[in-house]
């Protein structure tokens, strides 16, 4: 997945920039998290590149790591990422250029010839829930952040699709009259369970985040914001549906800003689903609302299946 070889089997640094914030975590060669940080993301080529260096460099000084010890680089990121070539596109929140950005050779020559592995953000934080959640074989990771998408691990394996788009599921329609999305659509799931939607919707004050504010206003009787949750919460059921009847995954594991909810969201997507399967005895058979859990709290998925995946790779 690199075009760089990598030098050992040893320590592995994870990344997930994202557009505000990079993530960075430093794996033992066991698989353990024995260091993280956490940086604000500078936009722009030279920006990213230089953020990057700065959490690698944090996270391998601190206890004096050398260049031989580390097995690679593993930076997950938003965006068309074509994990072969290590360039990536489109990934407009980074300020990152429409044409590909080889992101892997730059930052492998900053690093000196170490090996990097890029790879999209959902796809390495799949890989992340699958460990965090002791399931590595089979999983979906629902992500409800600025937009809503998921990444899908079959078979200990990312699976992409022909064209990279498997999991682009929050452009499936949820309501053909719906508002329009930012994809030319109308209704689409995003525009409904995201933590965008939400923002738009319900905008936060500026100290308590937009979903929390919600959710706490719909458990104190406002009515509209009773209207707004319970379509959030339709919206994230459907796509938990979508996922369990497509790839039968044995677990669902939502994350992103939204999911920072924790039970009363959990609570929320699992009422939804038993009320649909109330009515169908195939919906029942599937047991779909025993697949739905949390993100481990406190895990930084995308950073740990960064590193995970360049450890993959490694061996």
């Amino acid at each position: 997945m690199s075009v760089f070889e990598p030098v050992g089997p040893g320590f592995a640094v994870g990344l997930d920039i994202g557009g505000t914030k990079v993530m960075g975590v430093l794996l033992d060669p066991d698989e353990r998290v024995i260091g993280s940080v956490r940086l604000p993301t500078v936009h722009g080529v030279d920006g990213v590149v230089a953020t990057a260096l700065t959490a690698v460099r944090a996270l391998t000084d601190g206890i004096g790591l050398v260049r031989a010890q580390l097995a690679g680089l593993g930076v997950g990121v938003p965006g068309v990422v074509d994990p072969i070539r290590g360039t990536v596109e489109h990934a407009v929140n980074l300020g990152l250029p429409g044409e590909p950005t080889p992101l892997a050779r730059l930052l492998s020559e900053a690093l000196d010839g170490l090996c990097v592995t890029c790879e999209n953000d959902l796809n390495v934080a799949a890989l992340g829930a699958a460990h965090g959640v002791g399931m590595p074989s089979d999983l979906a990771f629902l992500a409800l952040g600025t937009g809503l998408g998921a990444g899908i691990v079959l078979d200990g394996r990312v699976r992409r699709g022909a064209f990279g788009a498997a999991g682009e599921i929050g452009h499936l329609t949820f309501d053909p009259d719906g508002p329009l999305c930012a994809c030319g659509q109308r209704g689409c799931l995003e525009v409904y369970g995201s933590g965008g939607s939400i923002d738009a919707r319900w905008p936060s004050d500026g100290v308590t985040p937009a979903p929390v504010a919600l959710f706490a206003a719909a458990a104190a009787g406002d009515v509209r914001a009773v209207s707004i949750r319970d379509s959030v919460v339709s919206a994230v059921a459907t796509a938990v549906r979508v996922l369990v009847l497509t790839t039968d995954v044995p677990l669902v594991v939502l994350g992103g800003g939204v999911a920072a909810l924790r039970e009363p969201l959990l609570e929320g997507v699992v009422g939804v689903l038993d009320a649909q399967a109330t009515g169908s005895g195939f919906l029942r058979s599937m047991r779909i609302p025993e697949r739905v859990v949390l993100t481990p709290a406190g895990v930084p998925v995308g950073a740990v299946g960064a590193g995970l995946l360049v450890r993959d790779q490694a061996s």
